[in-house]
């Protein structure tokens, strides 16, 4: 569990670069690998993408959803069938092209991700309406040209996902499984991740390469920039066609199937490292917290077979009823030397226990979010542990939420949405619905349409009357940011 030595060295608003890579690689979640643009996920990293992956799983499984498992190598001419798709995708592909010495008779890419290779196996599963509906999910990695403007976790040539594919017998069936999933994974990042969200519509220009329609969860980062971080697609009959996805219906038809397709990654661990990090290093929510507390006895040499022993006392209390804790007894470290790692690590509540707190019947609580320490009794341990948890999730979701609303502007003009985006943030704004203004933003600041928020997610009503960009009647509210 050891980590650097020296914390974090700047501070997280003058260089939140800098800041984020060294939280990153000192709090012991990843190394950068010999190969360019790719990670080295550590243990302690590893197992946050864990409790995330189990904690989505189970409510994948709750819903109907079965895990599978589907090889890397894709051949080309499956890549492919479905032109847009491929197109889509082709910048970004890496290609094997021998197998030994011996040079293959077609190429075969490395996944970027699966919707290919899937549906040509969907195509021999399903041949009547009562294989219907299948729902897959895949928990895999995915390899993308990515070796530019990489960053750890947020973007890499090879990241850790879920992907999920289904098939259903009618559209709305389809529509439906969209809409259950985004809701799965928006109560997964706000209420676990304590990440907020903005769940809307991508726009044409930016919705998957091959759906009928994206819908998408957008966070805004402390530095001002936007990260979509899950997205659900309807993939209509897009890909059934070409991959000949058909079943006999009950009238002894021949129907396509329709589809759909959503994912969320590693991503995550990104957003919360951004979201709720600060000077100190990590501070995690203890919902997905590896470990939520660690016990800290502080003893003298005379005292430390007492202390030790009282403080595991209080572990196996704390582990009965549920909660992560973790004593840290070695003696090679001093007390504050392991106040310096735990925080480094974002655990998010710290136990001291001495002498004199066992004498007095007490114990020093410390908290990661607000560095508040207060004294409880020993008799309360469990109770209050598990109260002040609670405390800290709800804390740092508000404090994100906060954060939201306070960098989201409102602008009805161009000229005040170029001022704005130079302060950061999301900018909700009326927009008319045409590519030309959302390619005349992109090409004169370099900001993207990153959401059309759902009714109810809208920062403001629907009572802006003209496109912000072109003056044309406007047709929907869009939130603009520039983005990770």
């Amino acid at each position: 569990m050891r980590v650097h030595a020296s914390g974090i060295t700047v501070k997280k608003d003058v260089n939140f670069s800098e800041w984020y890579t060294q939280v990153i690689v000192k709090a012991g979640l990843a190394d950068y690998s010999p190969v360019k643009g790719s990670i080295v996920v550590r243990p302690y990293g590893y197992e946050i993408w864990n409790t995330i992956r189990n904690l989505l799983d189970d409510d994948l499984k709750e819903t109907g959803h079965q895990n599978g498992f589907m090889p890397m190598l894709i051949p080309e001419s499956l890549l492919s069938k479905e032109k847009s798709h491929f197109e889509g995708f082709t910048p970004e592909v890496y290609w094997v092209t021998k197998a030994g010495g011996t040079e293959l008779s077609e190429r075969l890419a490395l996944r970027p991700t699966s919707e290919t290779i899937v549906y040509a196996s969907f195509s021999k599963w399903i041949e009547s309406y009562r294989d219907l509906p299948l729902k897959i999910n895949f928990w895999n990695s995915a390899l993308r040209a990515e070796i530019k403007n990489t960053k750890p976790f947020i973007r890499n040539s090879e990241f850790l996902w879920q992907e999920g594919h289904t098939a259903h017998l009618s559209e709305k069936d389809a529509q439906i499984e969209v809409m259950l999933i985004l809701g799965i994974y928006q109560r997964l990042i706000e209420e676990l991740l304590a990440v907020p969200t903005i769940a809307g519509l991508k726009s044409d220009r930016e919705k998957f390469v091959g759906a009928v329609y994206t819908m998408t969860l957008e966070s805004l980062m402390p530095d001002g920039k936007a990260l979509q971080v899950a997205t659900s697609h309807h993939l209509g009959q897009n890909f059934s066609k070409p991959f000949e996805i058909r079943y006999l219906d009950q009238k002894n038809e021949q129907c396509f199937v329709w589809q759909t397709s959503w994912g969320i990654s590693w991503r995550l661990i990104g957003a919360i490292v951004m979201t709720h990090g600060d000077d100190k290093g990590l501070v995690l929510p203890p919902c997905i917290a590896p470990i939520q507390a660690v016990i800290v006895p502080i003893f003298r040499d005379d005292e430390a077979q007492n202390v030790k022993l009282r403080a595991h006392e209080i572990g196996d209390e704390l582990r009965k009823s549920g909660i992560k804790v973790l004593i840290d007894d070695r003696e090679e470290y001093t007390s504050g030397w392991k106040f310096n790692e735990w925080e480094l690590k974002g655990i998010p509540l710290r136990i001291n226990l001495g002498p004199r707190d066992i004498m007095e019947a007490q114990v020093e609580l410390v908290r990661r979010d607000t560095t508040q320490k207060f004294k409880i009794s020993r008799s309360s341990v469990v109770n209050s542990v598990s109260s002040i948890l609670k405390e800290i999730q709800e804390n740092l979701f508000r404090r994100a939420k906060e954060n939201m609303t306070q960098n989201m502007t409102v602008v009805d003009t161009y000229d005040s949405f170029k001022i704005s985006l130079g302060k950061g943030g999301f900018i909700s704004t009326a927009w008319c619905g045409n590519q030309d203004c959302e390619i005349r933003v992109k090409e004169e600041t370099g900001a993207d349409l990153r959401v059309i928020p759902l009714e109810g997610q809208e920062v403001i009503p629907n009572q802006l009357k003209v496109c912000f960009c072109c003056k044309r009647t406007a047709a929907k509210i869009a939130i603009f940011a520039h983005a990770y």
